[in-house]
């Protein structure tokens, strides 16, 4: 299962998969307490599984990742291309001693 995969699946689908992932870590960890676990790699695929699921998820509900809508995207990128007006600097007399003297005067 790749990141890309879990990024087109709806919320209650996400919700499902995480479910049965949850499950399958179950079993997969009383099969290897009572020996029964041939191949003891599954129990960190599947967690690893469950992980991605929950960074979807949590991507999600914080707005961030490819579900943003494209219009947010173009404004980012338009915002990011628009070139920096120069403002003409003002002419402010330089502060130090001399100013003070020639102020004062």
């Amino acid at each position: 299962m790749k990141v890309d995969e879990l990024r087109v699946l709806e919320a209650d689908e996400l919700a499902m998969r995480l479910k049965t992932s949850r499950r399958e870590l179950y079993e997969l960890r009383f099969k290897h307490a009572v020996g029964q676990l041939e191949n003891s790699s599954q129990i960190s695929k599947v967690r690893h599984d469950i992980a991605r699921i929950m960074t979807v998820l949590r991507e999600r509900d914080f707005g961030i990742g490819p579900s943003e809508p494209q219009e947010q995207q173009e404004a980012a990128v338009a915002v990011a291309e628009a070139p920096l007006e120069e403002a003409e600097p003002e002419a402010k007399p330089k502060r130090g001693r001399r100013a003070k003297k020639e102020e004062s005067e």
